[in-house]
């Protein structure tokens, strides 16, 4: 599975690939349910916490087994490693793809590790697909009552070149507006779409990542997606629909104990949230 080729067809086709974070089997099942359905590439994305309770080789053998019965384009990707060894692992283990998160290091610093994990990457697999983040994105993958995002806090244009040539990553996270997590009231978070603007004409040759999918408007994510925009990450979103579903069961089921019929609600609504942004992004029938 060629990790770069599949979304290098997304940034030539206009359209984007969705990333859904899991951290349970079902939960895998449900995404890769509505990848099929609607004959999508689709990347399933584990955090660092969410790997360590998954299992990293576990996540892989699941995913891989997926792969192998489907024929669908899936890249497993690890989201968030903020360090050497965290990617390593993950690497070795043999995921697809892999994010280094150093946008909280000096310039530089982010410059140096961020190179030795290309070098360390491509030497295992010349495929992998290696992502980098420049800018800062407030908030967790929570529900926020008010998150507070400053214009120093975005990606800087004129670091975005020196940052691609001097790392040679695949990708880029980059940091227009959008946050981790959702917003609870109704201005939810608006994207600078002048500032996506600039970073794309300074990364022309890289894949541009939009984190903090959840809660952004739809109008804001398809213009991301026409200004070059190829992957967008949902987590929250996921989380919320599969919590929600499940409170929702057990408290008018009280007395039932089958885990299969506990979690199948749980699974039908991240299925339904994942068929949703599919169709958003435009992946639909592109596997």
């Amino acid at each position: 599975m060629n990790a770069v080729r599949i979304m290098k067809n997304a940034k030539e086709g206009k359209y984007a690939i969705g990333q859904f974070n899991v951290s349970t089997d079902e939960q895998i099942t449900a995404i890769i349910e509505a990848a099929k359905n609607l004959n999508s590439p689709v990347i399933i994305g584990t955090s660092e916490g969410e790997r360590d309770f998954i299992g990293v080789e576990q996540v892989v053998a699941l995913v891989d087994t997926w792969i192998a019965k489907t024929g669908l384009p899936i890249i497993l990707n690890a989201d968030h490693c903020k360090s050497f060894d965290s990617v390593k692992e993950v690497v070795d283990a043999g995921y697809l793809g892999i994010h280094f998160d150093g946008s909280g290091l000096p310039f530089e610093e982010n410059i140096k590790i961020t190179r030795r994990i290309v070098e360390y990457a491509k030497n295992i697999n010349s495929s992998i697909l290696v992502e980098g983040e420049l800018g800062y994105l407030p908030g967790g993958s929570d529900i926020h009552k008010e998150i507070k995002i400053k214009l120093s806090d975005l990606t800087q244009p004129e670091e975005v070149k020196d940052f691609i040539r001097k790392t040679g990553v695949d990708s880029l996270a980059v940091a227009i507006g959008n946050i981790h997590g959702m917003k609870s009231e109704s201005d939810d978070p608006h994207l600078h779409l002048d500032r996506l603007k600039q970073i794309q004409q300074a990364a022309s040759d890289v894949l541009l990542v939009l984190h903090g999918g959840s809660g952004t408007p739809v109008k804001d994510l398809e213009e991301a997606i026409k200004l070059g925009v190829v992957k967008i990450n949902i987590n929250t979103e996921i989380r919320l629909a599969y919590r929600t579903a499940l409170q929702k069961f057990l408290e008018e089921n009280l007395s039932e104990v089958k885990s299969y019929k506990i979690l199948s609600p749980a699974m039908e609504a991240v299925q339904k949230v994942v068929e949703a942004k599919i169709k958003l992004f435009g992946s639909e029938n592109k596997a």
